[in-house]
């Protein structure tokens, strides 16, 4: 380490400084130093908060925290497509072919969104941002396997440029960044992204698709429930089907490539809570949200998709992944503890009305989401107010 540390702060940043070679290019090399090594200098201006760890390393701790998500994406994947050929599904082989799919989505969401960083910090001259270390990730996870990768490039550079980069950068963005570049692809391509999702490519085929668990559920909208179709799809959600509770909780249904497994996500939820990263208030007041939700239009049961059990109805889709990592955002969410509560709480309630109400959205959760990160700062905004007042009622009853 102390000969790596050598080569890039002795030999090599001498280039980059000012009156070197490259000094045009300090803030790309400014990234790869800070992403290897601590910085050595403080902020001496403005407010901050002195931590023990910067903000790259607060970034790749919630990258850990995906990496569950991502590795059974891959051997969801696998499994799969070997399912389909009637062949034997094996661990190794799995993963392997999941690599093959799931790899190159994730270099090009790396590619473009950084690429885009670096140019905007050359440009005006300032540090590289790391808030696209963990939107780099979030893009392949909530993208099915088989999406184009120049639809992963476009829909990336969007999302940095239009959600992120137009409001100033990290930390000043209303939108999720990764969810902004879903909803890209969304209303651009949807046949790309919603209802149903690729699972292989055998022979003369270029591909077997088969509908998501919510794709097969907005089907029945608007259908009486007795009807056969709607029967043998209602059928896959019972405990020997395919979408039962069971395959939902270990995530071995058909989706996107992070989103299937809830253990996963629930791993990566604890080590989020464990490091204090994650915020325990969005996380259960969306649950909570979404389960209020859930258990009301179970109790209409005016269709199919509404007499889904409340639990069940959350197991399926990206709720749970939403929950924990597109919610629970710190840039694009509430910041206060009052305020959390009622984000997340409706976060969950629109997730899931919109999904149910619209079965043109098959998944809600994107758009609850994005629509309550607009309304985060009203909801802190009329927090404060509130505290304000009754801070001042208490000090006039006092002073009395």
């Amino acid at each position: 380490m102390k000969f790596l540390e050598n080569l890039v702060i002795k030999k090599i940043r001498p280039n980059f400084i000012e009156g070197g070679k490259f000094e045009n290019f300090y803030s790309a090399y400014d990234a790869l130093e800070t992403f290897m090594f601590t910085p050595d200098y403080t902020t001496r201006t403005g407010a901050h908060i002195r931590d023990a760890i910067d903000l790259k390393r607060t970034m790749m701790m919630v990258i850990l925290a995906m990496l569950p998500c991502l590795l059974f994406g891959m051997w969801n994947i696998g499994h799969f497509h070997y399912l389909s050929l009637g062949e034997a599904s094996e661990f190794w082989p799995n993963m392997f072919y999941g690599m093959l799919h799931v790899l190159p989505i994730v270099v090009v969401s790396y590619a473009a969104g950084l690429g885009v960083e670096f140019i905007v910090a050359v440009k005006n001259k300032h540090a590289v941002q790391e808030g696209f270390l963990v939107s780099g990730m979030l893009i392949p996870l909530i993208m099915p396997a088989n999406i184009p990768l120049w639809m992963v490039a476009l829909a990336t550079i969007f999302a940095v440029v239009i959600g992120k980069e137009v409001f100033g950068g990290t930390g000043m963005n209303i939108l999720n960044v990764a969810l902004t570049a879903r909803a890209f692809i969304f209303f651009a391509y949807p046949t790309k992204i919603s209802g149903e999702i690729w699972i292989n490519e055998a022979g003369s085929v270029d591909g077997y698709s088969g509908a998501t668990a919510l794709g097969d559920l907005a089907l029945t909208v608007g259908k009486a429930q007795n009807l056969p179709e709607v029967t043998g799809i209602m059928e896959k959600f019972g405990p020997d089907g395919m979408y039962s509770m069971s395959n939902s909780i270990i995530g071995m249904i058909p989706g996107s490539i992070g989103e299937t497994s809830v253990i996963a996500i629930l791993l990566g939820a604890a080590f989020l809570l464990f490091t204090g990263i994650g915020s325990w208030r969005i996380m259960g007041s969306m649950f909570v949200g979404g389960l209020t939700m859930a258990w009301l239009f179970n109790l209409a049961d005016a269709n199919a998709f509404m007499s889904l059990p409340p639990l069940h109805q959350l197991m399926v889709g990206g709720f749970m992944f939403g929950m924990v990592f597109m919610a629970t955002d710190p840039v694009t969410a509430a910041q206060t503890n009052t305020g959390k509560l009622i984000y997340g709480f409706f976060c969950g309630v629109f997730g899931i009305m919109i999904r149910v109400f619209n079965p043109a959205y098959p998944e809600g959760v994107m758009l609850g989401i994005l629509f309550m990160n607009v309304m985060a700062p009203l909801i802190d905004h009329y927090v404060i107010e509130a505290n304000i007042k009754k801070r001042a009622k208490r000090l006039k009853l006092q002073t009395a």
